[in-house]
Protein backbone atom coordinates (compact mmCIF):
# COMPACT_ATOMS: atom_id res chain seq x y z
CA UNK A 1 0.00 0.00 0.00
CA UNK A 2 1.30 3.26 -0.92
CA UNK A 3 2.17 5.34 1.98
CA UNK A 4 1.35 9.73 2.30
CA UNK A 5 4.41 11.18 2.85
CA UNK A 6 4.22 13.78 5.92
CA UNK A 7 4.28 16.70 6.04
CA UNK A 8 1.06 17.84 4.69
CA UNK A 9 2.24 21.12 3.99
CA UNK A 10 -1.10 22.91 2.70
CA UNK A 11 -2.66 21.57 5.62
CA UNK A 12 0.17 22.65 8.12
CA UNK A 13 -0.01 26.38 6.30
CA UNK A 14 -4.22 26.32 6.24
CA UNK A 15 -3.71 25.64 10.30
CA UNK A 16 -1.24 28.44 11.11
CA UNK A 17 -3.56 30.75 9.62
CA UNK A 18 -6.97 29.31 11.07
CA UNK A 19 -5.28 29.43 14.31
CA UNK A 20 -4.56 33.21 14.04
CA UNK A 21 -8.43 33.42 13.73
CA UNK A 22 -10.22 30.12 15.26
CA UNK A 23 -10.07 28.94 18.54
CA UNK A 24 -7.68 25.94 18.03
CA UNK A 25 -7.48 26.84 14.53
CA UNK A 26 -11.23 24.86 14.70
CA UNK A 27 -14.90 25.12 15.08
CA UNK A 28 -15.44 22.18 16.84
CA UNK A 29 -12.98 20.75 19.09
CA UNK A 30 -12.43 16.80 18.07
CA UNK A 31 -11.15 18.35 14.44
CA UNK A 32 -8.22 19.68 16.17
CA UNK A 33 -6.68 16.17 16.34
CA UNK A 34 -5.30 16.97 19.63
CA UNK A 35 -6.09 13.02 20.78
CA UNK A 36 -4.25 11.75 18.27
CA UNK A 37 -0.86 13.99 18.49
CA UNK A 38 -1.26 15.54 15.22
CA UNK A 39 -2.43 18.48 13.19
CA UNK A 40 -5.93 18.79 11.68
CA UNK A 41 -6.49 17.62 7.77
CA UNK A 42 -8.10 20.57 5.91
CA UNK A 43 -10.44 18.90 3.44
CA UNK A 44 -10.61 19.94 -0.25
CA UNK A 45 -13.50 18.09 -1.32
CA UNK A 46 -14.90 14.88 -1.21
CA UNK A 47 -17.03 11.98 -3.25
CA UNK A 48 -18.73 8.96 -2.88
CA UNK A 49 -16.69 7.29 -0.09
CA UNK A 50 -13.56 9.37 -0.48
CA UNK A 51 -12.24 12.62 0.32
CA UNK A 52 -9.16 14.76 -0.59
CA UNK A 53 -7.06 17.13 1.84
CA UNK A 54 -5.74 19.79 0.29
CA UNK A 55 -2.57 18.39 -0.39
CA UNK A 56 -4.43 16.49 -2.57
CA UNK A 57 -4.04 12.86 -0.80
CA UNK A 58 -7.13 10.68 -1.04
CA UNK A 59 -8.65 9.05 2.02
CA UNK A 60 -11.08 6.42 2.70
CA UNK A 61 -13.54 8.15 4.63
CA UNK A 62 -15.10 6.55 7.85
CA UNK A 63 -15.74 9.92 9.54
CA UNK A 64 -18.58 10.52 7.15
CA UNK A 65 -19.48 14.51 8.26
CA UNK A 66 -19.68 12.33 11.74
CA UNK A 67 -22.79 10.39 10.40
CA UNK A 68 -24.88 11.67 7.78
CA UNK A 69 -23.05 10.56 4.51
CA UNK A 70 -24.85 7.11 4.71
CA UNK A 71 -25.52 7.22 0.60
CA UNK A 72 -21.52 8.78 0.42
CA UNK A 73 -20.83 12.49 -0.21
CA UNK A 74 -22.03 14.19 -3.28
CA UNK A 75 -24.99 11.41 -3.96
CA UNK A 76 -26.35 12.19 -7.37
CA UNK A 77 -30.37 12.50 -5.84
CA UNK A 78 -29.10 14.96 -2.79
CA UNK A 79 -27.40 17.00 -5.51
CA UNK A 80 -30.41 17.34 -7.98
CA UNK A 81 -32.48 18.12 -5.19
CA UNK A 82 -30.39 20.67 -3.80
CA UNK A 83 -30.26 22.10 -6.99
CA UNK A 84 -34.35 22.20 -7.74
CA UNK A 85 -34.35 23.90 -4.19
CA UNK A 86 -31.38 26.35 -5.29
CA UNK A 87 -33.78 27.63 -8.21
CA UNK A 88 -36.70 28.57 -5.51
CA UNK A 89 -34.99 30.68 -3.26
CA UNK A 90 -32.13 29.83 0.13
CA UNK A 91 -34.47 30.88 2.82
CA UNK A 92 -37.88 32.28 3.66
CA UNK A 93 -38.78 32.63 7.10
CA UNK A 94 -42.43 31.43 6.14
CA UNK A 95 -43.71 27.52 5.67
CA UNK A 96 -42.90 25.91 2.83
CA UNK A 97 -44.36 22.57 1.47
CA UNK A 98 -40.49 20.84 1.41
CA UNK A 99 -41.04 21.10 5.39
CA UNK A 100 -44.67 18.80 5.54
CA UNK A 101 -42.47 16.01 3.39
CA UNK A 102 -39.88 15.96 5.27
CA UNK A 103 -42.17 15.51 8.87
CA UNK A 104 -44.20 13.52 6.71
CA UNK A 105 -40.88 10.96 5.68
CA UNK A 106 -39.99 11.23 9.84
CA UNK A 107 -43.49 10.35 11.15
CA UNK A 108 -44.27 7.09 8.75
CA UNK A 109 -40.67 5.77 9.82
CA UNK A 110 -40.02 6.72 13.33
CA UNK A 111 -42.47 4.36 15.62
CA UNK A 112 -42.79 6.73 18.34
CA UNK A 113 -42.97 10.03 16.44
CA UNK A 114 -46.53 11.28 16.18
CA UNK A 115 -45.50 14.78 15.51
CA UNK A 116 -42.34 16.68 14.79
CA UNK A 117 -40.82 19.77 15.40
CA UNK A 118 -37.78 20.63 12.95
CA UNK A 119 -34.51 22.94 13.90
CA UNK A 120 -31.44 23.48 13.05
CA UNK A 121 -29.42 21.18 15.01
CA UNK A 122 -29.02 18.58 17.38
CA UNK A 123 -27.69 20.71 20.23
CA UNK A 124 -31.33 22.79 19.74
CA UNK A 125 -33.42 19.52 19.26
CA UNK A 126 -32.15 17.64 22.75
CA UNK A 127 -32.62 21.19 24.88
CA UNK A 128 -36.08 21.63 23.47
CA UNK A 129 -36.87 18.25 24.20
CA UNK A 130 -35.91 18.36 27.76
CA UNK A 131 -37.86 21.88 28.22
CA UNK A 132 -40.70 20.46 26.67
CA UNK A 133 -40.52 17.22 28.80
CA UNK A 134 -40.19 19.74 31.99
CA UNK A 135 -43.39 21.60 30.96
CA UNK A 136 -45.25 18.37 30.77
CA UNK A 137 -44.24 16.80 33.66
CA UNK A 138 -44.28 19.71 35.86
CA UNK A 139 -40.60 18.67 37.20
CA UNK A 140 -37.03 19.59 37.10
CA UNK A 141 -34.33 16.74 37.39
CA UNK A 142 -33.29 15.72 34.49
CA UNK A 143 -31.38 11.66 34.56
CA UNK A 144 -28.83 11.45 31.81
CA UNK A 145 -25.85 8.57 31.62
CA UNK A 146 -21.88 9.18 31.71
CA UNK A 147 -20.24 9.27 27.95
CA UNK A 148 -23.61 10.25 26.29
CA UNK A 149 -23.32 13.45 24.57
CA UNK A 150 -26.69 15.54 23.90
CA UNK A 151 -24.93 18.87 22.71
CA UNK A 152 -23.64 21.42 24.57
CA UNK A 153 -26.74 23.31 26.68
CA UNK A 154 -25.42 23.35 30.02
CA UNK A 155 -27.74 20.70 31.48
CA UNK A 156 -25.50 18.05 29.16
CA UNK A 157 -22.58 19.13 29.89
CA UNK A 158 -22.03 16.56 32.78
CA UNK A 159 -19.94 13.79 32.45
CA UNK A 160 -20.73 13.69 28.44
CA UNK A 161 -19.46 12.36 25.79
CA UNK A 162 -17.57 13.47 22.81
CA UNK A 163 -15.01 15.98 22.55
CA UNK A 164 -15.35 15.90 26.06
CA UNK A 165 -14.04 12.81 26.82
CA UNK A 166 -11.45 13.28 23.72
CA UNK A 167 -10.16 16.44 25.75
CA UNK A 168 -10.31 14.98 28.68
CA UNK A 169 -12.88 17.35 30.41
CA UNK A 170 -15.24 16.01 32.57
CA UNK A 171 -17.51 19.29 32.67
CA UNK A 172 -17.42 22.74 31.22
CA UNK A 173 -16.90 26.12 32.98
CA UNK A 174 -19.50 28.13 32.57
CA UNK A 175 -22.02 25.94 33.46
CA UNK A 176 -23.87 27.10 36.57
CA UNK A 177 -23.77 24.88 39.54
CA UNK A 178 -27.93 25.43 40.18
CA UNK A 179 -28.54 23.74 36.91
CA UNK A 180 -25.99 21.30 37.17
CA UNK A 181 -27.60 20.08 40.27
CA UNK A 182 -30.98 19.39 38.10
CA UNK A 183 -28.89 16.84 36.21
CA UNK A 184 -28.05 13.73 37.61
CA UNK A 185 -25.31 11.60 35.57
CA UNK A 186 -25.65 7.75 36.29
CA UNK A 187 -23.16 4.95 34.76
CA UNK A 188 -24.58 3.15 31.38
CA UNK A 189 -26.01 -0.38 31.34
CA UNK A 190 -26.58 -0.10 35.05
CA UNK A 191 -30.52 -0.52 35.89
CA UNK A 192 -29.81 -0.96 39.98
CA UNK A 193 -27.90 2.55 39.87
CA UNK A 194 -31.32 3.97 37.96
CA UNK A 195 -33.76 1.94 40.50
CA UNK A 196 -31.39 4.09 43.38
CA UNK A 197 -31.79 7.34 41.43
CA UNK A 198 -35.52 7.04 41.26
CA UNK A 199 -35.87 5.96 44.67
CA UNK A 200 -33.74 8.93 46.32
CA UNK A 201 -35.40 11.50 43.75
CA UNK A 202 -38.63 10.24 42.30
CA UNK A 203 -41.36 13.07 41.78
CA UNK A 204 -38.56 14.81 40.98
CA UNK A 205 -37.25 13.76 38.26
CA UNK A 206 -39.09 14.96 34.56
CA UNK A 207 -36.89 13.02 32.17
CA UNK A 208 -34.59 9.95 31.47
CA UNK A 209 -32.45 11.30 28.32
CA UNK A 210 -29.77 8.70 26.60
CA UNK A 211 -28.14 7.34 23.76
CA UNK A 212 -29.48 3.77 23.32
CA UNK A 213 -26.79 3.16 21.51
CA UNK A 214 -23.81 4.97 22.41
CA UNK A 215 -21.91 7.06 19.65
CA UNK A 216 -19.70 9.52 21.84
CA UNK A 217 -17.55 7.24 24.22
CA UNK A 218 -16.71 4.91 21.19
CA UNK A 219 -19.58 2.72 20.26
CA UNK A 220 -21.35 1.00 23.49
CA UNK A 221 -24.29 -1.18 22.50
CA UNK A 222 -27.27 -1.58 25.70
CA UNK A 223 -26.98 -5.13 27.97
CA UNK A 224 -29.92 -7.86 27.15
CA UNK A 225 -32.94 -6.15 28.83
CA UNK A 226 -31.19 -2.80 29.67
CA UNK A 227 -33.62 -0.45 27.19
CA UNK A 228 -36.84 -2.15 28.47
CA UNK A 229 -36.53 -1.79 31.91
CA UNK A 230 -35.30 1.56 31.54
CA UNK A 231 -38.78 2.28 29.37
CA UNK A 232 -40.51 0.41 32.80
CA UNK A 233 -38.55 2.60 35.49
CA UNK A 234 -40.05 5.93 33.59
CA UNK A 235 -43.34 4.89 32.79
CA UNK A 236 -43.91 3.75 37.02
CA UNK A 237 -42.65 7.10 37.95
CA UNK A 238 -44.04 9.31 35.07
CA UNK A 239 -40.84 10.65 34.19
CA UNK A 240 -40.49 11.11 30.02
CA UNK A 241 -38.01 8.52 28.08
CA UNK A 242 -36.06 10.77 25.72
CA UNK A 243 -34.23 8.72 23.03
CA UNK A 244 -31.37 10.93 21.66
CA UNK A 245 -31.17 9.34 18.02
CA UNK A 246 -29.16 12.17 16.39
CA UNK A 247 -26.57 9.60 15.83
CA UNK A 248 -28.55 6.31 15.40
CA UNK A 249 -32.16 7.60 13.75
CA UNK A 250 -32.13 6.34 10.11
CA UNK A 251 -28.64 4.82 10.43
CA UNK A 252 -28.37 1.73 12.19
CA UNK A 253 -32.01 1.12 10.82
CA UNK A 254 -35.03 3.06 9.13
CA UNK A 255 -36.96 3.77 12.47
CA UNK A 256 -33.68 4.31 14.63
CA UNK A 257 -32.43 2.35 17.56
CA UNK A 258 -35.99 2.11 18.89
CA UNK A 259 -37.16 0.35 15.61
CA UNK A 260 -33.89 -2.59 16.48
CA UNK A 261 -34.68 -2.86 19.97
CA UNK A 262 -38.54 -2.52 20.11
CA UNK A 263 -38.52 -0.04 22.80
CA UNK A 264 -41.06 3.51 22.43
CA UNK A 265 -39.45 6.23 23.98
CA UNK A 266 -41.80 9.29 24.95
CA UNK A 267 -39.89 11.61 22.71
CA UNK A 268 -36.74 11.32 20.09
CA UNK A 269 -33.76 13.57 18.69
CA UNK A 270 -32.95 13.37 15.57
CA UNK A 271 -30.05 15.11 13.37
CA UNK A 272 -27.09 14.23 10.67
CA UNK A 273 -28.70 11.97 8.56
CA UNK A 274 -32.44 14.17 8.15
CA UNK A 275 -30.27 17.21 6.18
CA UNK A 276 -28.71 14.65 3.97
CA UNK A 277 -25.28 16.77 4.77
CA UNK A 278 -27.13 19.88 5.68
CA UNK A 279 -27.26 21.72 9.15
CA UNK A 280 -30.72 20.09 10.59
CA UNK A 281 -32.16 19.05 13.76
CA UNK A 282 -35.79 17.48 14.46
CA UNK A 283 -37.58 16.22 17.96
CA UNK A 284 -40.73 14.81 18.12
CA UNK A 285 -43.27 11.86 20.07
CA UNK A 286 -46.12 11.79 21.32
CA UNK A 287 -48.92 14.01 20.02
CA UNK A 288 -50.11 15.23 23.48
CA UNK A 289 -46.78 16.01 24.52
CA UNK A 290 -45.56 17.76 20.94
CA UNK A 291 -49.21 20.00 21.20
CA UNK A 292 -47.73 21.98 24.62
CA UNK A 293 -44.91 23.25 21.79
CA UNK A 294 -46.16 27.04 20.42
CA UNK A 295 -47.95 28.32 18.65
CA UNK A 296 -50.10 25.50 19.63
CA UNK A 297 -49.32 25.65 23.48
CA UNK A 298 -46.98 27.23 25.36
CA UNK A 299 -43.55 25.68 25.52
CA UNK A 300 -41.96 28.35 23.84
CA UNK A 301 -39.01 27.24 21.00
CA UNK A 302 -38.33 29.30 17.79
CA UNK A 303 -35.68 29.34 14.95
CA UNK A 304 -35.56 31.35 12.03
CA UNK A 305 -33.40 28.71 9.96
CA UNK A 306 -35.71 26.25 10.69
CA UNK A 307 -37.17 23.71 8.04
CA UNK A 308 -34.82 25.61 5.92
CA UNK A 309 -35.84 24.49 2.45
CA UNK A 310 -32.35 23.99 1.11
CA UNK A 311 -31.88 21.57 4.29
CA UNK A 312 -35.52 19.94 3.43
CA UNK A 313 -35.24 19.35 0.04
CA UNK A 314 -31.39 17.39 0.71
CA UNK A 315 -33.24 15.17 3.66
CA UNK A 316 -36.40 14.19 1.80
CA UNK A 317 -33.82 13.04 -0.99
CA UNK A 318 -31.91 10.85 1.50
CA UNK A 319 -34.42 9.37 3.31
CA UNK A 320 -36.37 8.19 0.47
CA UNK A 321 -33.22 6.45 -0.78
CA UNK A 322 -32.85 5.15 2.24
CA UNK A 323 -36.35 3.64 1.61
CA UNK A 324 -35.02 1.24 -0.84
CA UNK A 325 -35.75 -2.29 0.21
CA UNK A 326 -32.37 -3.71 1.48
CA UNK A 327 -30.37 -0.63 1.55
CA UNK A 328 -30.09 -1.68 5.71
CA UNK A 329 -29.42 -4.94 5.14
CA UNK A 330 -26.46 -4.28 2.61
CA UNK A 331 -24.87 -1.44 5.27
CA UNK A 332 -25.16 -4.01 7.84
CA UNK A 333 -23.47 -6.31 5.06
CA UNK A 334 -20.62 -3.89 4.47
CA UNK A 335 -20.32 -3.49 8.36
CA UNK A 336 -20.12 -6.96 9.22
CA UNK A 337 -17.53 -7.27 6.75
CA UNK A 338 -15.06 -4.61 8.20
CA UNK A 339 -15.80 -5.71 12.01
CA UNK A 340 -15.07 -9.49 10.90
CA UNK A 341 -12.20 -8.57 9.23
CA UNK A 342 -11.09 -6.68 12.47
CA UNK A 343 -11.53 -8.94 14.46
CA UNK A 344 -9.53 -11.46 12.50
CA UNK A 345 -6.34 -9.19 11.94
CA UNK A 346 -6.37 -8.65 15.74
CA UNK A 347 -6.93 -12.22 16.50
CA UNK A 348 -3.29 -12.92 14.26
CA UNK A 349 -1.50 -9.57 15.81
CA UNK A 350 0.19 -9.11 19.27
CA UNK A 351 -2.11 -5.86 19.59
CA UNK A 352 -4.72 -5.61 22.37
CA UNK A 353 -8.37 -4.71 21.19
CA UNK A 354 -11.95 -5.17 20.94
CA UNK A 355 -14.11 -4.54 17.86
CA UNK A 356 -18.15 -2.91 18.72
CA UNK A 357 -20.43 -2.52 15.66
CA UNK A 358 -23.80 -2.10 14.54
CA UNK A 359 -25.22 -1.67 11.24
CA UNK A 360 -23.43 1.82 10.07
CA UNK A 361 -21.30 2.37 12.79
CA UNK A 362 -18.26 0.46 14.43
CA UNK A 363 -15.33 1.18 16.98
CA UNK A 364 -12.18 -0.17 17.81
CA UNK A 365 -11.22 -0.17 21.24
CA UNK A 366 -7.69 -0.49 22.18
CA UNK A 367 -8.83 -2.22 25.59
CA UNK A 368 -8.19 -5.97 26.43
CA UNK A 369 -12.01 -6.05 27.77
CA UNK A 370 -14.75 -5.84 26.45
CA UNK A 371 -16.59 -2.12 26.28
CA UNK A 372 -19.96 -1.55 28.45
CA UNK A 373 -19.95 1.89 29.76
CA UNK A 374 -17.67 4.81 30.25
CA UNK A 375 -15.65 3.79 32.58
CA UNK A 376 -14.15 0.87 30.73
CA UNK A 377 -14.12 3.20 27.82
CA UNK A 378 -11.80 4.87 29.95
CA UNK A 379 -9.49 2.14 30.19
CA UNK A 380 -8.13 2.31 26.65
CA UNK A 381 -4.34 2.86 25.48
CA UNK A 382 -5.54 6.48 24.22
CA UNK A 383 -1.37 6.62 23.27
CA UNK A 384 -1.91 3.64 21.05
CA UNK A 385 -5.06 4.25 19.63
CA UNK A 386 -2.90 7.73 18.41
CA UNK A 387 -0.73 6.21 16.54
CA UNK A 388 -2.97 3.60 14.99
CA UNK A 389 -4.86 6.54 13.51
CA UNK A 390 -1.51 8.44 12.62
CA UNK A 391 -0.70 5.23 10.81
CA UNK A 392 -4.30 5.04 9.19
CA UNK A 393 -3.84 8.46 8.10
CA UNK A 394 -0.51 7.80 6.16
CA UNK A 395 -1.91 5.04 4.26
CA UNK A 396 -4.81 6.83 3.37
CA UNK A 397 -7.67 5.78 5.39
CA UNK A 398 -9.68 8.60 7.19
CA UNK A 399 -10.53 7.37 10.72
CA UNK A 400 -12.09 9.46 13.33
CA UNK A 401 -9.71 11.00 15.00
CA UNK A 402 -10.31 9.85 18.53
CA UNK A 403 -10.79 6.66 20.55
CA UNK A 404 -13.99 7.65 21.87
CA UNK A 405 -15.92 8.82 18.41
CA UNK A 406 -17.41 5.83 16.57
CA UNK A 407 -16.73 5.35 12.83
CA UNK A 408 -19.23 5.27 10.26
CA UNK A 409 -19.79 3.28 6.89
CA UNK A 410 -21.54 4.46 3.99
CA UNK A 411 -23.26 2.74 1.09
CA UNK A 412 -21.32 3.61 -1.51
CA UNK A 413 -18.24 1.99 0.75
CA UNK A 414 -17.59 -1.17 -1.71
CA UNK A 415 -16.46 -4.47 -0.86
CA UNK A 416 -12.52 -3.07 -2.19
CA UNK A 417 -12.70 0.03 0.02
CA UNK A 418 -13.40 -2.63 2.91
CA UNK A 419 -10.43 -4.48 1.64
CA UNK A 420 -8.18 -1.82 1.16
CA UNK A 421 -8.88 -0.93 4.56
CA UNK A 422 -8.16 -3.85 6.26
CA UNK A 423 -4.87 -4.22 4.37
CA UNK A 424 -4.12 -0.73 5.81
CA UNK A 425 -5.23 -1.98 9.33
CA UNK A 426 -2.73 -5.08 8.82
CA UNK A 427 -0.08 -3.05 7.73
CA UNK A 428 -0.70 -0.76 10.84
CA UNK A 429 -1.18 -3.32 13.83
CA UNK A 430 2.49 -4.09 12.44
CA UNK A 431 4.06 -0.54 13.32
CA UNK A 432 1.99 0.78 16.51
Amino acid sequence: MTLIAPPFTRSQRAFERASKVLPGGVNSPVRSCQAVDADPIFIDHADGAFMWDVDQNRYIDYVGSWGPMILGHRHPRVLEALEDALEHGTSFGAPSIAEIELAELIVSSVPSIEMVRLVSSGTEATMSAIRLARAFTKRDMVIKFDGCYHGHADSFLIKAGSGLQTLGISSSPGVPEELAKLTVSLPFNDIDALKAAFKEHDKKIAAIILEPIIGNAGLILPKDGYLEAMRELATKHGALLIFDEVMTGFRVALGGAQQLYKIKPDLTTLGKIIGGGLPVGAYGGRRDIMEMIAPLGSVYQAGTLSGNPLAMAAGTAQLRMLQIPHSYEQLEHRTQRLADGLTELIQKSKVVAQVANVTGMICLFFNKDKVTDLASAQKCDTKKFAKFWQALRDRGIYWPPSQFEAAFISLEHSKQDIDDTLKAVEETLKVI
